[in-house]
């Protein structure tokens, strides 16, 4: 599903996710050790970033509404995926393992602050598809009422378009799962926003 506007452009408009040239100089391999043999050059990984960085912004921004964390969890996430020992993996698996980084990053940080509850709503602006804004609350507010697996959750079946198998890749959660905690996630905002029909429902 299409996003109305760029998240970076919530940053600012001279904002840049990551600079290249803190990880390589011109000409210079990006090369990661790997079981695989598998090697990245410069560009094969300007390639790819230019591929998944506005995705992973935008569900970075999704889930946390913290644009400061966005900033450090995106940089680090590219720096832990190229020192990483990666398997052979195709296009999709590649991008899926990048989210995995960034989950897993985002949970850690969110484990050093005891914290299992929503993060404090900032003033970035993320539109959620439903077309109920007029409800007992705003979508957004709703949105940032979840906690942050539901916010999580939503975003990537609804947002990204992923389906179970490919939620459970992100997350790291069992493929089985995932049904029933989308509609638990699904309930939680409709009752939030007062809607009774729920969301529609995403294929495994």
């Amino acid at each position: 599903m299409a996003v109305e506007h760029s998240p970076a452009n919530s940053f600012g408009a001279d904002f840049r996710p990551m600079n290249l040239e803190l990880i390589s100089s011109p000409g210079e391999a990006v090369e990661p050790e790997t079981d695989s043999g598998l090697r990245m050059n410069e560009s094969a990984f300007r390639a790819f970033y230019e591929q998944t960085a506005t995705p992973l912004l935008r569900y970075l921004i999704g889930i946390t509404r913290t644009p400061d964390l966005v900033e450090d969890v995106l940089q680090e996430a590219y720096c832990r995926f190229l020192t990483a020992r990666l398997p052979d993996m195709d296009d999709r698996q590649t991008r899926n393992y990048l989210f995995r980084i960034a989950t897993n990053l985002i949970h850690d940080r969110w484990r050093r602050r005891g914290k299992d509850e929503p993060l404090p709503a900032d003033s970035v602006e993320i539109p959620v598809p439903t077309p109920h804004y007029d409800r007992r609350l705003g979508v957004r507010q709703a949105f940032d009422r979840l906690k942050p697996r539901e916010r999580q959750l939503l975003w990537l079946a609804y947002i990204e378009g992923s389906n179970h198998q490919e939620i459970a890749e992100h997350t790291g959660l069992q493929p089985g799962s995932i049904r029933l905690l989308l509609f638990r996630a699904r309930r939680k905002l409709a009752d939030l926003i007062g809607t009774k029909s729920p969301a529609r429902e995403v294929s495994k």
